[in-house]
């Protein structure tokens, strides 16, 4: 199964990992946090990063644009229900103008899965959020699933171009 690995690091630190491997796409949040992610069936750049198995991708990743992470605690029995809604979703994000990949990440060590999207620009991302689309994929949506196991949060980023 194909793997996915994310750290976070100095914005300096990472980019000098993207040099030993071109794979790395190297991100920044607003506040300057920095963040890096890989995918294969093996990587040796990362020394300690968080493991994920892909259950679901969709395009591919690119070293430019806009990332989101939608990270979601979820219980211990609660990861093929979340697995199972984002299979089925409704939303046609693929279809999205700027939309470039869809991932499903499943943890190897702890509960917290990523939904992540990669859009060309944010704004691609800020037009989709205000679709039809996603009202009609978040419609049925509950204040907090039984499945999830604490709060989700939203991760945005700006990937740096090499």
């Amino acid at each position: 199964m194909k793997k996915f690995w994310i750290t976070h690091g100095t914005k300096d630190y990472l980019l000098s990992l993207r040099d030993k491997n071109e794979s790395l796409i190297v991100m920044e949040e607003l506040d300057g946090d920095a963040k890096a992610v890989i995918e294969g069936e093996e990587q040796h750049v990362l020394k300690k990063p968080r493991e994920f198995e892909i259950v679901e991708e969709i395009g591919e990743l690119k070293q430019y644009g806009y990332m989101v992470l939608n990270n979601i605690p979820v219980t211990s029995e609660g990861g093929p229900i979340l697995e199972d809604k984002f299979k089925q979703r409704s939303g046609n994000i693929e279809t999205a103008e700027g939309f470039e990949a869809f991932r499903i990440l499943r943890p190897t060590r702890d509960n917290t899965y990523i939904i992540l999207t990669q859009w060309k620009q944010v704004d691609d991302f800020m037009q989709w959020k205000n679709s039809q689309d996603f009202k009609k994929s978040h419609a049925k949506q509950e204040e907090k699933p039984s499945y999830v196991d604490g709060y989700s949060y939203v991760t945005q980023l700006d990937i740096i171009e090499p």
